[in-house]
């Protein structure tokens, strides 16, 4: 059976500048995944169906739940840690 073993990023403090760019990301992580839905024939509606391809989640990032958008927060905030925890650098031009 399948154990998910992601690495360990809980050592990892990120700067204010890094956790601004945390919600740039997730904002952007959400339009990325909207434009797929759309172009697999996915369309908004006030309830999930999958075989008719709606989902609530077809809005603005800023119009999501707050449960949506912490599932793009994680998924961008863990991103961030892993790229620093693996070494590298992330500065602003």
């Amino acid at each position: 059976m399948y154990k998910p073993n992601p690495v360990d990023t809980s050592d990892i403090i990120l700067s204010e500048d890094l956790m601004e760019l945390t919600e740039k990301i997730a904002e952007n992580v959400h339009e990325v995944w909207s434009e797929g839905r759309i172009k697999e024939g996915w369309s908004y509606g006030k309830v999930r169906n999958d075989a008719k391809k709606e989902t609530p989640c077809l809005v603005p990032y800023c119009e999501l739940p707050e449960s949506e958008k912490e599932f793009d927060r994680n998924t961008a905030l863990e991103t961030i840690k892993l790229i620093v925890k693996l070494g590298y650098e992330i500065k602003r031009k």
